[in-house]
């Protein structure tokens, strides 16, 4: 019954398998975010974000060399260009978020992001849409609320953090449907490098007069952008075979991962809060991302 299960997608892979290079892909993203986590500690975010995509980019280039340079055509630019100045923007917010607020609690707030994917998608992919997305989305957001309580102080930069990382989540929605738009026709490697090379080019102006990263630093950096990219291209193979609406839902798989980095290098607790309100925003993406059942035909 296994291998019946395991229907082949275009590019044969299963769907299973899409599933699983997924849920592998956002383990992976995990990892990068705790590496960011310990950077920006003593870097400023920009430098940090920046580092990410160049390491990222020289790596993502290299791998478009081996496999035989596919080509980058004008058509394609576009809507990578538009991707890369999103992917800069979300990056640098969420980046912020997590100098501010714990690991887990940063991943949890940005869960929000799957419950704005089924509208997005619907503008821009023609994805069917149905009422109890809107439902969904308005519990998600008391999820948001839920996570938020119980946090020992509300200042100011606290409240920054917050407003940065549902930024940030809005414009994961964004990439995700445009990385749906274009990973099945661009493939898995050119999604990686124009998904660094464009960030790259837009914050590189913060590189003027800034000071040369030590040596460590440098290679916390690489590591970055090699996890980076690996996580990247798992998640491009998911896309290119499978519906957006349907592997937005795997986004929490990321809080166990978050809270266990967390724990493990920055002793960080996991409030309840964060449990309660990282259910309530599954609860609402499983419930909204749920196939309709069929309509009965009469007679």
């Amino acid at each position: 019954m296994a291998a019946a299960a395991l229907v082949p997608y275009p590019g044969g892979v299963s769907r299973p398998i899409a599933f699983a290079q997924c849920a592998a892909g956002i383990a992976v993203l995990c990892v990068m975010d705790a590496i960011v986590k310990h950077l920006a500690a003593t870097n400023a975010v920009v430098i940090v974000t920046l580092g990410r995509y160049i390491t990222g980019t020289a790596l993502a280039a290299l791998v478009w060399a081996w496999q035989g340079r596919q080509p980058i055509t004008r058509q394609m630019l576009p809507l990578h260009i538009l991707r890369g100045v999103i992917l800069a923007a979300m990056a640098t917010s969420f980046y912020y978020g997590l100098t501010v607020l714990t690991l887990a609690e940063t991943i949890t707030i940005a869960f929000i992001a799957p419950l704005l994917v089924p509208p997005l998608a619907r503008l821009a992919l023609k994805e069917p849409m149905q009422p109890r997305y809107v439902a969904a989305g308005l519990l998600g957001f008391v999820g948001v609320i839920v996570t938020a309580g119980g946090a020992p102080d509300f200042d100011s930069r606290r409240l920054l953090a917050l407003a940065a990382v549902l930024f940030s989540a809005v414009a994961y929605a964004a990439n995700i449907v445009l990385m749906r738009a274009r990973a099945a026709s661009d493939g898995a490697t050119v999604m990686t490098l124009m998904g660094a090379i464009v960030p790259m080019l837009v914050l590189s102006p913060a590189a003027v007069d800034a000071a040369l990263p030590d040596t460590t630093t440098l290679a916390w950096m690489v590591l970055m952008g090699l996890v980076g990219n690996i996580g990247m291209q798992l998640i491009s193979r998911a896309y290119a075979k499978v519906e957006a609406q349907a592997l937005a839902v795997l986004e929490f798989t990321g809080l166990p991962w978050a809270a266990l980095f967390g724990w493990l290098f920055f002793a960080e607790a996991v409030r309840p809060q964060i449990w309660a309100g990282a259910a309530i925003i599954a609860a609402a993406s499983i419930w909204a991302m749920r196939m309709p059942a069929p309509a009965l035909k009469a007679g």
